[in-house]
């Protein structure tokens, strides 16, 4: 084992043993994330995780994203505005007690006009970069705040950050639409239908959610096909927000699987077509170009 890499985040811990050549030698993950923890308590938390892939007289280095630096993680580390390339913040160094330990954390990125923030998804950026270097166009990275991304001549030019998942899941457990979506049931045409809407008009969102709820108590409308016409108006309307970015642009969708994929086919329904590529995959590159980075500048 070379170094660690480690992905961070409010809720989970992942941690992957690596070698020189890139190669992953093992795994480990944990839901002690960053938010249920004090500062003196993360190195507590990583030693646990990977501490029976280390030996007592071997220090590691350890490269790590995500909300781990953010002000209430161990340490913060930076912002950097943009446009810069996806790491052009740096790595800031945490404080730690154990001498075999370096922990080194990626800074985020920033933008003035319209105000936004990126911490963990710059990782991802960079690696996918490193794997299409000659790509210019817009990177989606869906999630709880899905991020979209202007890249260009190895650059972040832009971002806008929309809620959407946020703002799913709230209405989903906390409105009156909580009777109408349980289950995991789903209806592509349903979703398909209602990113069209929702496209069309996203004027008429808020309306169109509470007919969910009369559809369900009148006609019967089954909460799989609820939930996703729940998920295709909010989608759909992040689209039509976010139209200037994705219009006539080469797209790349970077994430988990399922999610990535809701979002391929909302644009295919707009008749855009997209890229998708594993966002644990895209972290580690992204750590791994760190790695390489830090190893250039101190040799």
């Amino acid at each position: 084992m070379d170094w660690i890499a480690v992905d961070w985040g409010t809720s989970t811990l992942r941690a992957w043993g690596m070698s020189a050549d890139g190669t992953v030698l093992w795994s480990e993950d944990s839901d002690t994330g960053m938010g249920g923890l004090a500062p003196e308590q993360f190195e507590p938390a990583l030693l646990d995780l990977i501490g029976p892939h280390t030996s007592a007289d071997t220090a590691i280095d350890v490269i790590a994203c995500g909300m781990v630096g953010a002000r209430q993680g161990w340490v913060e580390a930076a912002y950097t505005p943009v446009p810069c390339e996806p790491l052009g913040a740096g790595l800031t160094l945490a404080p730690t007690r154990d001498p075999r330990l370096t922990f080194r954390i990626i800074g985020g990125l920033s933008q003035a006009e319209p105000a936004d923030v990126m911490r963990g998804e710059e990782t991802q950026i960079a690696g996918f970069q490193a794997l299409n270097p000659q790509f210019d166009g817009v990177v989606c990275l869906p999630g709880t705040h899905t991020k979209w991304c202007h890249v260009s001549a190895g650059e972040v030019v832009s971002f806008q950050t929309c809620m959407t998942g946020d703002i799913f899941a709230a209405l989903s457990a906390n409105t009156i639409l909580r009777h109408s979506v349980t289950g995991e049931g789903w209806d592509d045409d349903a979703f398909a239908a209602a990113v069209g809407d929702a496209v069309s008009r996203p004027e008429k969102l808020a309306a169109r959610l509470f007919s969910l709820r009369a559809q369900g108590l009148l006609d019967g409308l089954e909460p799989g096909t609820a939930r996703a016409s729940l998920s295709g108006q909010l989608i759909g309307s992040e689209l039509a927000a976010t139209r200037p970015y994705w219009l006539g642009q080469a797209i790349a969708i970077v994430g988990a699987g399922k999610l990535c994929q809701l979002y391929a086919t909302a644009l295919e329904t707009l008749g855009a077509s997209a890229t998708i590529a594993d966002g644990d995959g895209m972290s580690l590159k992204g750590l791994a170009a760190a790695r390489t980075k830090l190893a250039k500048a101190t040799s």
